[in-house]
């Protein structure tokens, strides 16, 4: 999820935690916390896949959060004495502020490596966009509320302890939502003779309402768009080619293996200008897809692998 939902969960983490106890202190100490997973944005990588397919690794392990928030709540106390008072609630706080980070970003369609480094398998529900007003909001009206409204009176701190529960109901609804659409794509596809070897689908952008559908065979992709109610044979599904031939001479070229992994094979290849790239379906629409790694070049009806850039 984007930065602005994960401080927002933290926050409100932090004041269900300690709110009552340390003041907006708390909300802002959890904010900080959530945002901790992210830094590995920062760290610079020479290739472009690796700089995608690394993030959300060791930084978002449950195993390796939940082994630094001892340490991370150690360190706080040195840096501010008067929070060793709390120092079972300020853990209880770090470790539910990290922890919730990971769990979060396996809700979107990129998924989080959960269990690194027992595996590096993306754990990905893939039923929430990665950024959506209608689970943030109540987060940012809840932590927002405790912070303005006087300390003398509970209703701030209700409101918090509100917003945690109706943001968590959202999510919840999510995957309801994800199980009525399968239901929906796979008899629509079945009722329209479409086969595919694979098939996902993903909200689209900012909402639960509408959904993506993407399926894949052998020769290409298609995609279509549903409501999560209305007809099945109203799904109206557009196919297009994948030049996976492509690849044959450069099928163990590392971005090439990575992105084929990381996509979990939803994916395009196509050629512009001498330059073969890799597409990764899952985020933005045909003509207008986000990320677009090249990953190889022609020469002298040559292919010649390259160090991979990502190209809009």
């Amino acid at each position: 999820m984007d930065s602005i939902t994960q401080f927002a969960l933290g926050a409100s983490i932090g004041e269900a935690v300690l709110g009552r106890k340390i003041g907006n202190r708390a909300p802002i100490i959890g904010g900080i916390i959530a945002t901790l997973p992210d830094l590995d944005s920062f760290i610079p990588w020479d290739d472009a896949v690796a700089s995608m397919t690394y993030h959300r690794s060791a930084t978002h392990s449950l195993i390796v959060l939940t082994a630094m928030s001892p340490l991370i709540t150690w360190m706080m106390t040195k840096m501010q004495p008067i929070l060793w008072n709390f120092h079972r609630q300020l853990f209880l706080l770090v470790f539910l502020a990290l922890f919730t980070h990971p769990l979060l970003d396996a809700f979107t369609v990129y998924g989080t490596q959960l269990f690194w480094p027992l595996t590096e398998y993306p754990v990905s529900l893939s039923t929430i966009f990665i950024v959506d007003p209608a689970y943030t909001l109540w987060l940012l009206i809840g932590f927002i509320s405790a912070m303005m409204l006087s300390r003398n009176k509970k209703i701030g701190h209700q409101l918090n302890t509100a917003g945690l529960v109706l943001s968590s109901l959202y999510l919840t609804w999510t995957v309801a939502a994800k199980v009525l659409v399968n239901q929906k794509a796979e008899l629509a596809l079945a009722a329209q003779g479409i086969s595919y070897d694979r098939l996902m689908t993903t909200p689209a952008p900012f909402n639960t309402v509408v959904w993506r559908i993407i399926g894949r065979d052998a020769e290409g992709y298609f995609d279509g768009f549903t409501p999560v109610f209305g007809q099945d044979e109203t799904i109206k599904f557009n196919y297009y080619d994948s030049d996976d031939h492509l690849l044959s001479e450069i099928s163990d070229h590392w971005p090439v293996q990575r992105l084929l992994w990381f996509t979990h094979g939803f994916y395009k290849v196509s050629f512009r200008s001498g330059d073969i790239f890799i597409t990764d379906l899952r985020m933005g629409l045909e003509a207008n897809y986000v990320f677009n790694f090249k990953v190889a070049e022609t020469r002298d009806a040559q292919t010649i692998p390259v160090t991979s850039v990502l190209v809009p």
